[in-house]
């Protein structure tokens, strides 16, 4: 019965707007929390600049995604493009760093929730919130991904026009009636380059996320649709509010307290001392928080559940809901994990190791197209969407991941050679033990059985 279970596929069940909802929602919290490091590292014109550079990267890395997640229709997304692209043991690291990726962000979630419900009063105890709202999470997950990102569609557009609401209370259209003052808050580039190259790291919380839309690509009604709607309209949507957010936040609040914040745009509604709208802003944080936890789920889980599913690991972790056909082991497992990272406090930390593991799967699939391109050239099988102007794209990706990592050395040397070691020893105990539990057959069964020969093999 087990068995059975695991071969089944995931009901297909999104359109354009769930592949939208899921991807912005796990990103919009990173407006709310996060970015404002760039300005720790950079200054506030390094923040922009950051933001402006990192969202060419994603422009980039959205291309490369979304053409290899139309043709490959499985639930991992670059999990799934590495296993055929790459191989088992690069596949094991792909979606490990892809269950990391979304269980630290799921994780920087419950912190900032934890936090700004402090701000009620100092008596009030956060924890029992923050795990209510995860359970009730985690259980509408495990009751279906339709309804998950049905809710999603809702947190997500309230939390963005709470982003809007705060625009236009500010009159930044008007020059005498302003509440902005860019040229008196901010402080430029204290640090140069340098500082702009330490920003970049923080500049991906901006976007950092959007990628996993191709997560859910077995979940699609139409994937060849679906997908590059979903996420062409998602980073649009993410551009111009982190615009928006680093210019409000940087006219309403000075930038050395706007730069060690834990909620930076929540910090620009208390500067603008109108009660309506610190509540708005109150609302959209914790209603992006939310979204963001949500998706986490659904992304982590579904990276998790196809590893089990092809034997990469212990395939209890693939069973479906004989229901509601949910990978409801995976969703569970990963719950507790993600509470536990989520209470240590640390949340520069957190995201710096979230951060770290989405960089190593931005390289692996800019590299992963460059093979796949050459393997399958346009014509030879049907693609949903064809990335423009290959391979500068993936070199473009490449290059920016690559200095960010190196951008990253500077503040955090030790997370970077912790999250290498990681790895490594995971690596190691894949080959020596886990590899001799890999069903080949199993691991290769699905998907591509109907592409023809690639070019050169």
């Amino acid at each position: 019965m087990m068995e059975k279970m695991t071969e089944s596929h995931l009901p297909k069940v999104l359109g354009p707007v769930h592949v939208w909802a899921l991807g912005v929602g796990i990103v919009l919290v990173g407006q709310f929390m996060g970015w404002n490091f760039t300005i720790a590292k950079g200054g506030s014109l390094g923040a922009i600049i950051a933001c402006w550079t990192i969202g060419i990267m994603y422009v980039c890395l959205i291309m490369i995604n979304t053409e290899m997640g139309s043709v490959i229709p499985e639930a991992g997304g670059q999990y799934a493009m590495a296993k055929y692209l790459l191989g088992p043991l690069a596949a094991f690291n792909v979606g490990l760093m892809l269950v990391f990726e979304y269980v630290m962000l799921e994780a920087a979630d419950a912190l900032v929730v934890g936090e700004i419900l402090k701000t009620l009063s100092p008596d009030v105890q956060a924890l029992p919130y923050i795990i209510l709202s995860l359970l009730l999470l985690t259980y509408l997950n495990y009751r279906g991904v339709h309804a998950t990102l049905n809710l999603n569609i809702i947190l997500t557009g309230v939390a963005f026009l709470t982003i809007i609401i705060l625009l236009f209370t500010t009159k930044f259209y008007s020059p005498t009636e302003s509440m902005l003052n860019l040229k008196a808050l901010t402080n430029g580039l204290p640090y140069g380059a340098m500082g702009i190259l330490g920003a970049l790291q923080f500049g991906c919380w901006f976007y950092l996320g959007i990628e996993g839309t191709v997560l859910v690509a077995e979940e699609c009604k139409s994937t060849g649709r679906a997908l590059p709607l979903g996420a062409i309209t998602g980073l649009v949507t993410l551009i111009i509010g982190a615009t928006i957010t680093w210019f409000v936040s940087s006219g309403l609040v000075e930038s050395s307290i706007l730069a060690k914040s834990t909620y930076p745009l929540f910090d620009a509604a208390i500067a603008t001392n109108k009660p309506l709208i610190i509540n708005i802003l109150f609302m959209g944080t914790m209603l992006a928080c939310l979204a963001s936890a949500n998706g986490c789920i659904a992304d982590a889980s579904r990276a998790w559940y196809s590893m089990a599913r092809d034997t990469l690991i212990p395939k209890s972790f693939a069973v479906l809901h004989p229901k509601y056909k949910t990978p409801y082991v995976a969703i569970l497992f990963l719950l507790p994990i993600s509470l536990a990272f989520g209470f240590t406090g640390l949340l520069d930390q957190v995201i710096t190791f979230s951060i770290f593991s989405a960089l190593l799967v931005y390289i692996l699939t800019a590299y992963m197209m460059i093979k796949f391109r050459k393997m399958y050239p346009i014509g030879s099988i049907k693609r949903g969407y064809e990335a423009k102007w290959h391979p500068v794209p993936s070199i473009i990706v490449l290059i920016l991941s690559g200095a960010t990592l190196f951008g990253m050395y500077f503040g955090y040397w030790i997370n970077l050679v912790a999250g290498f070691t990681f790895y490594l020893l995971a690596s190691i105990w894949f080959v020596y033990y886990r590899s001799k539990f890999l069903d080949y057959n199993t691991f290769m069964s699905k998907g591509v059985s109907n592409w023809p020969r690639p070019e050169g093999y």
